[in-house]
């Protein structure tokens, strides 16, 4: 396993696990959709990264709670209860539907009760998760190798957090894209977003985006070895011919967001710099060319604190 702090993973050495991946992370996430109570821009229903992989955090169960964990130390998953009961499923290959098979009964042994939409969303096709057997690849070493990017991200998204007093986001994992973000908020509605993701209803995308933002984040595509991205909502005039950095950084056009290679901040003398950069002038693309009230938005320490 990779004790490198920022591990490289070529995109293409590990696509058959990602995918296999990203299903059974769809399964595990939509737990936590139909049990927690609904949070603006579906923040209930994401994932957290841990010392040892990803977690639910605790889901409701009607009058309980259970939590969901997927250790990449170990590779296994583990299930508790709120009734003192626990129980494990072995990550290792496996087709996704033999994965929610084993789920889903482990669930139904320890007494709970959540029901999911048995189907992945955000991805075409979209194979029912009981009949997805194409799916069945798990590379231990290039997992743990994913989850120390995510950890490397989640840390310095944390900083960059830190810096904003006005309505932000946590720092968590959406499994829908298979994606870390952060997500920061002007205040102001936002017009009515188009949808159009795919096996996603065009609500899900109009909850999402009903108030303007800045968004970034990490994601295992957009260059050799993923990449950090950063988008607004609405993109205003002037965002994309914003000047950003580092020199690597570029806005897609196709994606309609800057794109900065996650290969970029790895191989920098100053990954924590040189990502935080990127994020902090991003985020000055979008609120400056929107006309956020940044003097009021942005987080300085009252005078005489001392943050450790």
């Amino acid at each position: 396993m990779s004790t490198d702090p920022w591990p490289a993973l070529r995109v293409d050495d590990w696509t058959d696990t990602r995918e296999t991946l990203h299903m059974w992370l769809q399964i595990i996430g939509k737990l936590r959709l139909a049990g927690a109570p609904h949070v603006n821009h579906w923040w209930q229903t994401t994932l957290y990264v841990t010392p040892r992989g990803l977690t639910t955090g605790s889901v409701p169960d009607g009058t309980h709670i259970f939590s969901v964990d997927l250790d990449f130390h170990d590779h296994r998953l583990r299930i508790d209860h709120d009734n003192g009961r626990s129980a494990t499923v072995a990550l290792e290959p496996k087709s996704v539907a033999e994965f929610y098979r084993q789920v889903m009964a482990t669930l139904r042994e320890l007494g709970v009760g959540v029901a999911i939409n048995p189907t992945p969303n955000e991805v075409d096709p979209a194979i029912p998760f009981a009949e997805d057997t194409q799916h069945h690849s798990y590379d231990p070493a290039a997992v743990h190798r994913f989850w120390r990017q995510l950890v490397q991200a989640d840390r310095v998204l944390h900083v960059f957090r830190g810096r904003y007093t006005g309505k932000v986001s946590p720092v968590h994992f959406f499994w829908g894209a298979l994606d870390l973000a952060c997500t920061r908020f002007s205040g102001r509605r936002a017009p009515r977003h188009p949808g159009g993701a795919p096996n996603c209803p065009d609500w899900v995308m109009v909850e999402g985006y009903s108030r303007e933002l800045s968004s970034c984040g990490f994601w295992p595509g957009g260059g050799e070895e993923g990449a950090f991205y950063a988008y607004a909502y609405p993109e205003p005039d002037g965002f994309q011919d914003h000047p950003v950095t580092p020199d690597e950084a570029f806005y897609s056009s196709k994606l309609r967001q800057y794109l900065l290679p996650y290969e970029a901040v790895r191989t920098a003398s100053d990954p924590d710099a040189t990502l935080l950069g990127f994020l902090q002038s991003t985020y000055q693309a979008a609120a400056d060319n929107a006309r956020w009230n940044r003097r009021e938005l942005e987080y300085e320490p009252v005078a005489g604190a001392k943050p450790a």
